[in-house]
């Protein structure tokens, strides 16, 4: 099965630069009303995924940090706590199946580690039900 029938392209996933500001990835992350968002670098690789927890964690553990400061703290000083490892484009689905056990989306790169978009939780499980119930039906 080839994974990119279920990848949504990068110029339809929400995802931030890492030079990016906190303000700017919350104010992101509510609007779009998103828990994690892609970061990449200059050149578009995948470098991290940002999550909710990685803000409020250095919200909590930065003093005096204040949300009318969080524009003042660029997102490469926030610790990430979670590594959700990319997929290359030709990657089994045995492999998305066993990342997307341990994240809520699958980054896709291509062979020189440029982001081309993800796959989601949701589409995967859609696609292992409608294995499973097409064996029961058999």
């Amino acid at each position: 099965m080839n994974i990119a029938f279920f990848l949504i392209p990068k110029k339809e996933v929400i995802h931030l630069p890492i030079h990016a500001t906190m303000r700017q990835a919350l104010e992101k992350m509510e609007y779009h009303r998103y828990s994690a968002l892609p970061l990449l670098d200059d050149e578009g690789k995948y470098i991290a995924t940002l999550t909710e927890g990685d803000l409020l964690w250095k919200l909590k553990n930065t003093p005096n940090l204040s949300f009318d400061s969080t524009n003042k703290i660029r997102l490469t000083e926030v610790e990430m706590h979670r590594k959700n490892e990319p997929v290359p484009i030709h990657a089994k689905m045995e492999q998305i199946i066993s990342r997307a056990m341990e994240q809520n989306f699958v980054p896709v790169v291509d062979d020189q580690g440029i982001f081309i978009g993800m796959i989601r939780r949701r589409e995967i499980i859609e696609y292992c039900a409608n294995q499973l119930f097409n064996q029961i039906e058999r």
